[in-house]
């Protein structure tokens, strides 16, 4: 058995592999409601072999939306809407996660489906004001309004609620969004949070939010496995870096987190971003060893010996990939037949596609 086709227990489950399918977003929510859309691309990854799938990025809050046609799940027929979902990704297999989001300044923006359109959404063309730690735009986009003490306590209860949910539709996973320039890694960068409060100034009060989202989400939701995602770095001068993010995650391990999806990027536009195969390894494996906690690695993966090398040499706990599954939904099952592995959940429909000669 190789290292990517071994199960991991993460907090309270198991997968049945260690090669599963990021957040995806896919902008074709009606009122924050999942679609036919949403059951097919999702099941799809289950039904390939993934050990875990986790859906999109999901607002805890209407506000939370990156766009007017994200998922949301702050009501419960989004819930009950999200149920089936979960179900038949677990009827097929694999664990069904589900990453909790806000998206702070980046909110209110058109979705890059829609062509020729970019930037805020006004609010009479459905949108609404975005929210911040402090009152300074991302590029090209409309100023946020920076949150006061009790709008911060409101964006905690929203994660907390939005947990008891997800956990209700039958989601085993739930992922914390703290990276990518949303809300979360909003607090956490001096590049969007000059603050000076207790929620600005020294790296303990930027996490402090974090760490109540992480703190209010495991206490809503004990019987899930808690992922959180970290942008390690924000690639620009005098941001968020990779020594801030080992800090920060053994803390968020303390609080209760069982895993850390470790990204990168995504405060500013225009980061000089050194594009390679496996370029945010580094990134994951700095974080595991020296915050010495379980981490995902994600990021210009896109085969079965790649992944492979990546758990062997110890760099990563398991494998996150997005554009790889979106190219092929039978990724792990294509990537068992390149490592040689005979795994137990091929489709009996698909048996004769074992082999390629």
């Amino acid at each position: 058995m190789t290292a990517l086709f071994e199960p991991l227990t993460v907090g309270p489950r198991q997968a049945r592999n260690r090669l599963w399918v990021a957040p995806l977003c896919q902008y074709s929510a009606v009122d924050g409601m999942p679609q036919e859309w949403h059951h097919m691309h999702l099941t799809q990854f289950a039904t390939g072999g993934a050990g875990i799938v986790i859906a999109e990025a999901t607002a805890v809050s209407p506000e939370g939306r990156i766009s007017p046609d994200d998922t949301g799940l702050w009501n419960d027929a989004q819930r009950d809407a999200w149920t089936p979902i979960a179900a038949a990704i677990r009827a097929r297999g694999a664990l069904a996660g589900i990453q909790l989001a806000h998206a702070g300044r980046k909110g209110s923006t058109w979705s890059p489906l829609i062509a020729g359109r970019y930037g805020s959404v006004r609010v009479d063309e459905g949108g609404w004001p975005a929210v911040a730690p402090s009152s300074i735009a991302f590029e090209g986009y409309a100023r946020p309004e920076a949150l006061d003490l009790d709008g911060i306590d409101r964006v905690v209860a929203d994660f907390a609620a939005a947990a008891v949910r997800a956990a209700d539709a039958g989601f085993d996973v739930l992922e914390i969004h703290g990276g990518h320039g949303y809300l979360i890694h909003e607090f956490l960068s001096t590049l969007s949070n000059q603050r000076t409060d207790e929620y600005g100034g020294s790296l303990e009060n930027r996490a402090r939010l974090l760490m109540r989202v992480v703190a209010s989400v495991r206490d809503a939701a004990p019987g899930a496995a808690l992922f959180v995602r970290l942008s390690a770095t924000d690639w620009t001068a005098g941001g968020w870096t990779v020594e801030e993010s080992v800090r920060v995650a053994a803390w968020a391990a303390e609080q209760g987190a069982d895993f850390f999806d470790i990204s990168s990027g995504g405060a500013v536009p225009g980061e000089r971003i050194p594009l390679s195969p496996g370029y945010q390894v580094p990134l994951a494996a700095r974080v595991k060893r020296e915050a010495g906690v379980a981490v995902g690695a994600v990021g210009l993966i896109t085969d079965g010996a790649q992944a492979e090398a990546i758990l062997e040499a110890g760099d990563a706990d398991a494998i996150l990939a997005g554009r790889e599954w979106m190219r092929d939904p039978h990724f792990a099952l294509r990537a068992s037949v390149e490592l040689g592995v005979q795994v137990p959940y091929w489709p009996l429909q698909y048996a004769r596609a074992r082999r390629t000669r």
